[in-house]
């Protein structure tokens, strides 16, 4: 083989491995995300991005029913307009095993600013509810329910 065939030879290996190498970057990257994997990403999104408004939790719904996993129906208010919204806890083990004790919580609530209906009641990084908060939504406002008696002086 003379010199100038050796160097096209090995341009060419070396442009095909480099073809080759971009391909499967490109391929990684751009490769389809599974629906829970969007779910995570929307969630700190919103965590990252979002503000806060107060909320309440209006009712569990249990993974029978949907198919989805274990729901959160949450109620909250942004300029006037009143959002209901469910969100999936499947992820989020803690409070999918304290689930049934969340209706009548009052929560803080995420929303993106520029798109209100997009909002989290909670996510890996972030909970709206404290699972030790004694604070219920009595249906006129937010309460807190008896402790023990004040003594008076």
């Amino acid at each position: 083989m003379n010199a100038s065939l050796r160097l096209t030879f090995a341009l060419a290996v070396a442009a095909t491995a480099a073809a080759l190498g971009a391909w499967t970057l490109a391929r990684l990257r751009w490769r389809r995300k599974s629906p829970e994997e969007i779910e995570h990403l929307r969630r700190l999104d919103v965590n990252r991005r979002g503000r806060i408004t107060v909320g309440h939790v209006v009712d569990i719904v249990d993974p029978d029913a949907t198919g989805q996993g274990r729901l959160v129906v949450y109620r909250y208010e942004v300029a006037g307009v009143t959002y209901e919204v469910a969100q999936s806890i499947s992820g989020l083990p803690e409070l999918a095993a304290a689930a049934q004790t969340l209706p009548g919580h009052t929560a803080s609530i995420k929303y993106d600013p520029k798109q209100p209906t997009n909002s989290i009641f909670a996510c890996e990084e972030w909970s709206g509810v404290s699972l030790n908060d004694k604070t219920r939504d009595s249906g006129l406002g937010t309460r807190e329910e008896p402790g023990p008696p004040v003594p008076s002086t």
